[in-house]
């Protein structure tokens, strides 16, 4: 299994004050190890070819015996897996394969956000790195359903202009689409990722639009020139509708923040 490094910073509580470990810094050092050593087992087999999405892994005992560790540490190597999305985990049965999701996305992207309120500008200009590109894949790629799925979230962004949580739902469901139609599932998980801070952005950016216009139709006009270029195959339309939009969700967000007080409570961060 390798060998452990007990050597510890003088003053870092993992030894006596002179550099010399403790008994404690080689026990944790040797459960990390471990640890290490259950999930490179559990990545082989995810990783290997040896299982699909939701087929079921070895058993807590099965590990433990073939590795030789605890079932306290093969928990502890599964808890790791899980908190990747890797591995789903329901009580008493055995771990399941992950089918690939945004789920280490949305937690980057969220806890990003929550820490920065200058994170949503930020979000801004990842988003025109993205989703520019991903509504021109779209009008190359986008399937009869794919525009059908696209129809029906800019209906709904119609039907719900005086609903600001309905109308915010389905302009998710419009960019999702267009993330979906792309053909591109690395593109389609980014754009999932970012759904939850999305969700914070839009508000604010409707806001902000909602103090220079009342009128929503502008805004859903900018969403069906994306829509009508996807569908007309329109690569290099597509893209330049989607960077108008987006540039017109940055100008409507940096209004939001400029209101006092701001939906969020928080000040321009410019």
């Amino acid at each position: 299994m390798g060998t452990v490094d007990l050597e510890a910073e003088p003053g870092d509580g993992g030894g006596d004050g002179d550099g010399t470990p403790t008994r404690a810094t080689g026990a944790r050092g040797r459960d990390r190890l471990a640890t290490d050593t259950v999930v490179r087992h559990l990545e082989q087999i995810i990783f290997g070819g040896e299982v699909e999405p939701g087929d079921s892994l070895p058993s807590e005992s099965e590990l433990s015996a073939d590795l030789g560790v605890s079932r306290l540490t093969v928990r502890e190597g599964v808890r790791t897996l899980q908190a990747r999305a890797l591995i789903e985990v329901s009580h008493g049965r055995r771990p399941v394969v992950a089918h690939p999701n945004a789920a280490p996305l949305h937690d980057f992207f969220s806890a990003a956000v929550r820490r920065d309120p200058r994170g949503l500008l930020e979000l801004l200009e990842v988003r025109l790195a993205i989703e520019v590109h991903t509504a021109q894949l779209a009008a190359r790629n986008a399937t009869r359903a794919d525009i059908s799925a696209l129809e029906a979230a800019l209906e709904g962004m119609r039907l719900g202009v005086d609903d600001e949580v309905a109308f915010n739902a389905a302009d998710v469901r419009f960019h999702a689409a267009i993330a979906a139609a792309s053909g591109n599932r690395m593109l389609s998980f980014i754009v999932e990722g970012m759904e939850e801070p999305l969700h914070t952005s839009r508000i604010a950016s409707i806001r902000g639009y909602r103090a220079q216009s009342a009128d929503l139709g502008a805004l859903i006009q900018l969403h069906q020139a994306i829509f009508d270029c996807i569908s007309e195959r329109d690569t290099a339309g597509a893209a330049a509708s989607m960077r108008k939009h987006l540039i017109g969700t940055r100008n409507d967000l940096r209004a939001a923040f400029a209101l006092q007080p701001t939906p969020m409570g928080l000040t321009d961060p410019s």
